[in-house]
């Protein structure tokens, strides 16, 4: 959360930290436990934090002469992370950096380990201080896949889907990659890549003058685009087309790297090599886009769930994880009653068409953090409580898991 100093500021004036804000991320029952250490040298900051800092879970951020927050990070023993910083022969040369400029430590507890690395991540996106790196916006560029922009769709890239795209698929990084993956597919679907000011003229568009248009490319002439804008398919069987490549995007078409192994072998075969080489560019691109749409996928298949992580007093805490996403917190209820109620809100959240194709376009940071955590810690999997038919564990069944 950030404040100017003063109303008298500059516009060009960098704006202060005023605390950590609210967030979804904690049960709204939950009241952190906040507090703070000043002090112009090390030794003093160093002791502050002997005496004041819990040994609890939490996140803590640092602050200069300035009140501007340049770090935020997470502890599983808040105390004893903090005071690691001030031991020189053992800790980073970055945390040397850190503290050296630091002139005030402020923390706030969490109910656990789990939510203190989301509320990291959450606070490095909003504040972006200058110390961190991993989870900070625009350090990592994520672009997606869509397919869109009508009469005639088309795959390209971008990194501000709209939402209003006919299928978008990521994200992924590497805006080059991504981008001559697009080209190859549309090559191979024979779809249009122009520009959205080329008029579209389908073959069963009627019009008032017999006079054919022209090309708005050479693609048409080379047969790598169906035409659309000359009259060269109907609107059918470009919509065909279309079906394919997303068929092909969601995985459920392989033909496409087939024919092109296919292609690739019997060129080699034929000593045509220089043919050869320019068909594995395209074999290499797709099967790389292949590999990773399946990896989001099955990072996002697989963690949709109810994740019951035991909070501070041993309550538990339910995290409500869809697509990879946690999207809210609460407390596990004490009753039948209320224990009903609230099953019911988590399984309308997770069918809200809305809030599904929302959660799809999230930064991707959020899921590589809740992928991470199970494959570092499988055995929290034994507390994810899942759909009927679909625990993974047997203990408790509650919603559907995707």
């Amino acid at each position: 959360m950030l404040e100017r100093k003063d109303s008298h500021s500059s516009l060009f004036d960098t704006p202060a930290f005023a605390g950590f804000g609210p967030t979804h991320l904690h049960p709204p029952e939950f009241q952190p436990a906040m507090d703070q250490v000043r002090g112009r040298a090390p030794s003093i900051l160093k002791n502050a934090i002997r005496e004041k800092a819990p040994k609890l879970p939490g996140i803590y951020g640092m602050m200069d002469a300035r009140d501007m927050l340049i770090y935020v990070g997470k502890a599983k023993s808040l105390r004893s992370r903090l005071l690691s910083y001030f031991r020189t022969k053992s800790r980073d040369p970055k945390a040397g950096k850190i503290i050296a400029r630091t002139r005030k430590i402020v923390w706030e507890t969490t109910p656990n380990e789990f939510s203190a690395l989301l509320r990291e991540l959450e606070q490095i996106q909003i504040n972006r201080p200058r110390f961190n790196v991993i989870g900070q916006p625009g350090m990592r560029r994520y672009v997606y896949m869509c397919i869109g922009r009508t009469p005639a769709p088309t795959l390209y890239a971008t990194t501000r889907p709209t939402g209003k795209e006919l299928a978008c698929f990521g994200p992924f990084s590497g805006s080059r990659r991504v981008t001559k993956a697009a080209r190859f597919l549309n090559d191979l679907f024979r779809l249009r890549d122009c520009s959205q000011k080329q008029k579209m003229h389908f073959a069963d568009q009627p019009s008032l003058f017999d006079v054919l248009p022209t090309p708005g490319c050479i693609r048409f002439e080379i047969s790598t685009c169906s035409g659309p804008c000359v009259g060269g398919c109907s609107r059918r069987g470009y919509s065909q087309q279309i079906k394919r490549a997303k068929e092909f995007m969601q995985g459920t078409d392989i033909e496409p790297i087939q024919k092109l192994e296919r292609e690739m072998f019997h060129l080699a075969e034929n000593l045509e090599f220089e043919r050869a080489s320019t068909v594995k560019e395209k074999l290499d691109s797709l099967s790389w886009l292949r590999e990773r749409l399946g990896f989001l996928q099955r990072a996002r298949e697989e963690h949709s769930f109810v994740y019951s992580c035991t909070g501070l007093e041993g309550r538990p805490v339910w995290y409500i994880i869809h697509r990879g996403v946690v999207t809210g917190a609460r407390f596990e209820p004490r009753n039948k009653k209320s224990r009903e109620k609230l099953l019911a809100e988590i399984a309308k959240s997770f069918t809200d068409p809305l809030r599904v194709k929302q959660s799809a376009l999230r930064c991707f940071d959020s899921v590589l953090l809740v992928a991470a955590w199970f494959r570092k810690y499988p055995q929290e999997r034994d507390k994810l409580l899942m759909g009927e038919g679909n625990s993974t564990t047997g203990r408790t069944k509650l919603l559907p898991a995707g």
